[in-house]
């Protein structure tokens, strides 16, 4: 099987978007490739079930979890003090740098130093791959074109584009959701395969877990329950990071598409002295 990964942040307008999937979904994208399932509509988005990992089958390395230390509660678990996520920086599987760097990030929380330890889609910044697919608070699409798919997010209009061919740029500069390649299989999984992501401020999970630039990702998403679902199973390989690679679920459930422009910089600064991390900001102009 060929190795599989994609690309940079692009702002689209929500009529654009609207636009684009409508246009497009119908296309048939490379005949050459297996089934290709219905990810794409203008009547539909996809929400995700959950901010955390869920476990693989049985015999496969899962996730980071909490550290068992301090027990997450969040806004959905009852009455009770909200908490932040603190990811178990003593799990055998982290080498010793990804250890260290996430107790330190742990410390800055406990020692109050930090109110709110950096999260991606709370501070404006893309999530990465594969931490861009736990953002659950706002929907995402589809666009599935004969060479490309796209994977759009209501927030900022983040886009991820998979690019459907079998072989990977020979020079690859890194980047925010590196380079994507894909492919449909017979049975309608779209299988990607992910290399040049860069590290900073880019994380695994919402437990802050780094990797180097060595992280390989591939994953697998496919229909389930009749359609109303997706599902993805992903493998994340980091030799530098990881003793072994780790494998991770994740789910999505079809709702009507809202059509929202949500922008997340507007108004989004430390009014209340949280220590939060800066929103990221453009140091020359686009044009």
């Amino acid at each position: 099987m060929s190795p599989f990964t994609s690309v940079r942040r692009t702002l689209l307008s929500s009529t654009v978007i609207a636009l684009g999937i409508a246009s497009v979904a119908l296309a048939s994208p490379a005949s050459a490739q297996g089934k290709i399932p219905d990810l794409a509509s203008s009547t539909f988005a996809w929400l995700s079930a959950g901010a955390e990992w869920r476990d693989p089958p049985a015999g496969m390395r899962g996730p980071i979890r909490t550290d068992p230390d301090y027990a997450y509660h969040g806004n959905l678990d009852g009455p009770g003090q909200v908490t932040v996520r603190l990811g178990n920086w003593k799990d055998p599987v982290l080498k010793p740098w990804a250890a260290a760097q996430m107790k330190a990030s742990n410390d800055e929380v406990l020692s109050g130093k930090r109110q709110v330890p950096f999260a991606a889609q709370a501070r404006c910044y893309p999530g990465g791959v594969p931490g861009q697919l736990l953002y659950p608070a706002e929907p995402f699409y589809f666009i599935q074109t004969p060479k490309v798919v796209y994977m759009i997010w209501q927030r900022d209009h983040m886009v991820r584009r998979i690019f459907l061919t079998d072989k990977h740029s020979e020079n690859i500069k890194p980047s925010w959701f590196g380079e994507s390649i894909g492919r449909y299989e017979n049975d309608g999984t779209l299988l990607i395969d992910t290399i040049g992501l860069q590290t900073k401020n880019s994380y695994i999970d919402n437990f802050r877990t780094p990797h180097t630039e060595k992280l390989h990702v591939t994953e697998s998403i496919k229909l389930v329950d009749n359609g109303n679902r997706i599902e993805a199973f992903v493998k994340v390989d980091d030799p530098d990071t990881f003793n072994e690679p780790l494998y991770l679920v994740q789910r999505w459930r079809k709702v009507p598409n809202p059509l929202v422009e949500t922008v997340c910089a507007e108004n989004n600064e430390d009014h209340f002295n949280q220590g939060l991390f800066p929103i990221p900001r453009a140091t020359k102009r686009d044009f």
